[in-house]
């Protein structure tokens, strides 16, 4: 993460437009995932010694082995959540804040939970400097947070065995959860829905690649 140089170029405006336009001929329908993912400086999230990788439409470690998700999948995953203006959401998994920024942009209201101490802290000093008012925790995803519940949409953005009941639990009626679960060495992208009688329907959208989600029983 740059952290102190978050200046933004004509040429970076024009990769960040390419990348966008990959996005959608890959199947990205939703406008304003487009415009967020247009507006929001992707290089910003990146040491600068790799900034040439910024506008790849691929994954790219950021450390504690953790990576920068895929902008396709990112894409894909705030499509899923259906995001409205003033939605409340939570992310589990803040990483390096770019997935959270993308929900800000979109014009939500965005808590972000991250179990690995130096990216918590790195978010948490880089995203207010950027313009991104995303509310920080440091903690463990699979329990959520109670205290701030229920959420309108909750986004994980990391590999779950399954999936977490106090997340399903801190979803509003109507709500969506947007998870990637666990099969063999892949994940199924995964959203369930909260009904009105707090039934579930889930459904599934394919097959990704994420790095674990860490839990009490994965210490840093």
């Amino acid at each position: 993460m740059t952290g102190t140089n978050l200046s933004d170029t004509f040429r970076h405006k024009g990769l960040r437009k390419k990348l966008t336009e990959t996005v959608r001929q890959k199947g990205i329908a939703d406008e304003n995932v487009l415009k967020a993912m247009e507006a929001v400086p992707r290089h910003w999230f990146f040491d600068s010694g790799f900034l040439e990788f910024a506008y790849e439409d691929k994954a790219f470690p950021i450390g504690a082995g953790q990576t920068i998700s895929q902008p396709y999948t990112v894409a894909f995953q705030s499509q899923l959540l259906q995001v409205k203006k003033g939605d409340k959401i939570l992310e589990v998994g803040t990483g390096s804040g770019y997935q959270a920024s993308i929900l800000y942009q979109m014009g939500a209201k965005v808590f972000s939970i991250e179990r690995q101490r130096a990216l918590y802290t790195k978010a948490k000093e880089m995203l207010p400097k950027a313009g991104y008012l995303v509310k920080t925790f440091f903690g463990d995803g699979y329990k959520g947070l109670p205290a701030f519940a229920p959420f309108d949409k909750i986004i994980v953005t990391a590999g779950a065995p399954f999936i977490p009941e106090p997340l399903m639990e801190q979803l509003k009626p109507g709500g969506i959860l947007v998870i990637p679960v666990d099969k063999d060495d892949y994940q199924i992208m995964t959203t369930v829905e909260k009904q009105a009688d707090g039934s579930f329907i889930t459904r599934q959208h394919g097959h990704f690649r994420f790095v674990p989600l860490l839990g009490d029983k994965a210490h840093d």
